[in-house]
């Protein structure tokens, strides 16, 4: 039995404040807080290498783009195609038919690993349009992802998604919009593993300035989605279809991301990285 005094008890309204059908989230300041971090990381990275600000400003606009469409579209066909199959213009719009009536609801849809197909997409046009290196940004630009993946699971903390399976543990949370039973906080699992990837991450950074190319971006992609992929275990499904599946669809394509990580970490190789 659970004794419900025990355990936080977490409710809060998604919405800072509302002006009629407008609304700020605190998932949409989440996500700002995390574009905003990442570029403060990576305009110190790029001033130690002595880039420019005008390309960073450049990147930042390919993968904010790449990002926001990559995690809206893998959410929609990864997740929901079976609503959006029916509501195909919700896709691209930020409102939903409710009762008949268009409601301004934001992209309350994004999926992490569409985002990173979007970010990667974004990072090869940014690399070919702008003739810089995709291996050496792409080991750069993997020392801001974390830190953003921690930022929006906070927000979904605040929305009371991606919770964990009930436990009893003394941490345990009661996500009142859900039920009464005390659940592991998986969003915040995750956010402090993804803040002691940067950690660990930037530290490699920090004592070699030239490594070997693709480490810092393979050593990422396993970190982070082995991460995901053990998480997952103790979260709830997010989507019917998952019910009874042994891997779910978050540890189903955390694989792909996890061997391409091995791949670029054991690789052989001489080449001395062009910025």
């Amino acid at each position: 039995m659970f004794e419900i005094l025990n355990f936080i008890t977490w409710n809060p309204k998604p919405e800072i404040f509302e002006i009629g059908s407008f609304g700020i989230r605190y998932y949409s300041i989440c996500w700002l807080l995390a574009f905003m971090f990442s570029y403060i990381i990576m305009l110190n990275v790029f001033k130690r290498e002595g880039k420019s600000q005008e390309l960073l400003d450049k990147l930042t606009i390919y993968i904010f783009i790449g990002t926001l469409i990559g995690a809206r579209l893998g959410h929609c066909f990864f997740y929901d195609w079976a609503y959006y199959r029916e509501h195909f213009v919700e896709i691209f719009v930020p409102f939903q038919k409710i009762n008949n009536d268009w409601k301004l609801t934001g992209f309350t849809g994004l999926a992490s690993h569409g985002g990173a197909i979007g970010i990667l997409i974004a990072l090869w046009y940014f690399a070919k349009n702008t003739k810089t290196n995709f291996i050496w940004i792409a080991d750069r630009l993997v020392l801001t992802v974390p830190v953003a993946g921690a930022f929006i699971r906070i927000g979904n903390f605040f929305n009371s998604e991606m919770i964990g399976s009930p436990s009893n543990l003394p941490w345990a949370i009661i996500f009142q919009q859900e039920d009464n039973l005390p659940r592991h906080p998986a969003q915040l699992y995750e956010a402090l593993a993804y803040i002691v990837i940067f950690v660990i991450l930037w530290i490699m950074y920090q004592k070699n300035k030239n490594p070997k190319p693709g480490k810092l971006f393979g050593l990422f992609f396993i970190l982070l989605f082995s991460a995901r992929f053990f998480i997952e275990f103790i979260k709830l499904d997010q989507v019917d279809f998952e019910n009874g599946m042994f891997l779910n669809m978050g540890q189903l394509l955390s694989i792909p991301f996890i061997l391409a990580g091995i791949f670029l970490l054991f690789r052989k190789t001489n080449e001395q990285v062009k910025k």
